[in-house]
C-alpha cells in the first residue's frame, strides 16, 4: 500500500515520452494531512483520578452533589443570630467542629462556637469572626491569636460581640460553588491537579478518559550502542529512542523503547512483527535514506513468497532537516508506521511536526498541535530555496528570538538548550535581523 498520492506525473505535455518520472516531493502540510488520515481517538477507558493526569475527558462530568454540600463557616468563630445587635453578650450553647454531625439549635441572645468549614447551626444566620468578640474572655476587649487558640480548649458560657455581623457574613452557602446536575467539565478538558481535585471533591473516584497510545519507539543502527556500554570506534551511543520514547511519554502516549536494532532487514521485521500485536502506533528512527544500509527501507520493502507487513512510502520532503521520511501502515490492523530519519535533531523535528499530532489524536486531546506565536529573529538567517527550514532557537519574554548552534542536523547540545523552532518559509532565502518570524513552542 502507498499512503497518499501517487507520486510523479504521466502528463505527456510535460514529459517526454518513456522518460521515467521525477519522484515526487512533499510539502511539510501534505505530509502531515496524510499522517493524520491514520489519526482516531482510541476508546474509552474508565481510570482512577490519578491514573487520569494529563488525559482528556472523553465525556462531560455532571456533578451529582452540590458544592458546598451544606451552609459552613468561612471562619473561627461564634454563629449567631444577626438580630442580636451589636455590642452584645451571647450565651454560648455549644462547639461545632468540622464534620460534626449534632448540632445546637441557636436562638436569641445565644450563640455556638464554630470551626472553619463546620456546619453552620440551626437558628444562626451569620458567623462572626473571633476577632470581632473577646473570645468568650469575659474581658470585653477583641480577641488576639493567644485567646483565640485557649478558646479553642474551653466552651465559655458567654461571648461579648463587639462589632455588628450582617446575615450571611461569613457563610459559605450550600451550592455556591457547583450545584447537584450542573455540567462540571466537558468532554476534551485535560485533567490537571485542579480538574482532578473538583472531581475528588464531588466524590468521583474514577472517570472516563481516552486510552494512552500505546507507542513502540525503535532506534536502528548496527553502530549503536546503549548509554553505560564501552563505545568502541566507529560506534555511537544510541540517543534517538530515548528522546523519542520520552517526547511520546511527554505527548500523553505509553512508550516502550527498543534501542540498537541492528542492520539487517530480517531482525528488523521481526521486531515489527512483535510490536505489532500491542502498538497503536510504531516509530522507526534512522535507515531512511539513500545509503547502502538503510535498513528501514529495505526491510519493509515487499518480499517475494513471503508475508509482507504492509506498505510504507518513502518520500523527500521540501523540509530542513528531516527531508527523508517513511509512513505507512503495518499488518492486519493497519498500525501505523512513522519512520524519521536518524540524525538526532531531524529525528526529533520531525516527531515534534509529525508524530506528536498523530499521538494527541489519538489521544482525543483538543490541543493536536504546538502553539505557534510570531516573534522578532534577534539574527541573520539563511535559508535553502525550496525547504522550509526549522532552526532551534530560544523564545524570549520580550516577543524576540534567538537561534541556538547552526543548521546541522547532528548539534544535540544546541537541540538540549532550545526551547522553540524558528520557522523559516520555502520562498525565503535570507532573513535579517529584526524580521518577524513564526516560531513553534516546544514547551508544555
Amino acid at each position: 500500500m502507498t499512503a497518499g498520492p501517487a507520486h510523479g506525473s504521466n502528463d505527456p505535455c510535460c514529459e517526454d515520452a518513456g522518460a521515467p518520472a521525477a519522484p515526487r516531493t512533499w510539502t511539510v502540510d501534505e505530509h502531515l494531512a496524510d499522517v493524520l488520515t491514520a489519526a482516531a481517538p482510541l476508546p474509552a477507558v474508565e481510570v482512577d483520578l490519578l491514573d487520569a493526569l494529563g488525559r482528556p475527558l472523553a465525556a462531560d462530568v455532571t456533578a451529582a452533589v452540590d458544592l458546598p454540600p451544606f451552609d459552613n463557616s468561612s471562619m473561627d468563630g461564634y454563629a449567631l443570630r444577626s438580630a442580636d445587635a451589636a455590642p452584645v453578650a451571647l450565651a454560648v450553647v455549644g462547639d461545632i467542629a468540622a464534620g460534626a454531625a449534632e448540632l445546637p439549635e441557636v436562638g436569641p441572645g445565644q450563640a455556638a462556637r464554630i470551626m472553619t468549614g463546620a456546619p453552620v447551626p440551626p437558628g444562626a444566620d451569620a458567623v462572626a469572626p473571633v476577632e470581632w468578640t473577646d473570645g468568650g474572655s469575659g474581658t470585653g476587649e477583641p480577641a488576639d491569636a493567644m485567646t483565640a487558640a485557649a478558646a479553642d480548649e474551653t466552651v465559655h458560657e458567654t461571648v461579648q460581640v463587639l462589632r455588628p455581623v450582617a446575615a450571611g457574613a461569613h457563610i459559605r452557602r450550600r451550592g455556591s460553588d457547583v450545584t447537584a446536575g450542573s455540567t462540571v467539565l466537558t468532554a476534551g478538558t485535560v485533567l490537571g491537579p485542579a480538574q482532578l481535585g473538583l472531581l475528588a471533591a464531588i466524590g468521583r473516584a474514577t472517570v472516563t478518559v481516552r486510552r494512552r497510545p500505546r507507542v513502540a519507539v525503535l532506534s536502528t543502527g548496527s553502530e549503536l550502542v546503549q548509554p553505560g556500554e564501552p563505545i568502541g570506534p566507529g560506534r555511537i551511543s544510541d540517543s534517538n529512542s530515548f528522546t523519542l520514547a520520552a517526547a511520546a511519554r511527554a505527548a500523553g502516549a505509553e512508550a516502550v523503547r527498543i534501542g540498537g536494532v541492528p542492520d539487517d532487514p530480517a531482525v528488523l521485521r521481526r521486531v515489527l512483527q512483535e510490536q505489532l500485536a500491542d502498538a497503536d502506533l510504531i516509530v522507526t528512527s534512522g535507515g531512511v535514506s539513500v545509503g547502502a544500509y538503510d535498513v528501514v527501507k529495505e526491510a519493509l520493502q515487499p518480499l517475494h513468497g513471503g508475508e509482507d507487513l504492509g506498505g510504507v512510502d518513502f518520500r523527500r520532503l521540501r523540509m530542513q532537516p528531516g527531508k527523508p521520511q517513511g509512513f505507512g501502515r503495518l499488518g492486519a490492523d493497519g498500525v501505523p508506521l512513522l519512520a524519521l530519519p536518524g540524525n538526532p535533531v531531524s529525528s526529533y523535528i520531525s516527531f515534534e511536526l509529525f508524530v506528536r499530532p498523530l499521538i494527541r489524536t489519538m489521544l482525543g486531546a483538543p490541543d493536536v498541535h504546538r502553539p505557534v506565536v510570531p516573534a522578532v529573529c534577534t539574527a541573520d538567517l539563511t535559508s535553502p530555496a525550496g525547504r522550509r527550514q526549522f532552526l532551534r532557537g530560544r523564545y524570549g519574554g520580550d516577543g524576540t528570538v534567538t537561534p541556538v548552534g547552526g543548521a546541522s542536523s547532528h548539534l544535540v547540545g544546541a537541540l538540549a538548550h532550545a526551547d522553540c523552532l524558528i520557522a523559516v518559509p520555502e520562498e525565503t532565502t535570507v532573513l535579517p535581523a529584526g524580521s518577524r518570524v513564526d516560531v513553534v513552542l516546544l514547551t508544555d
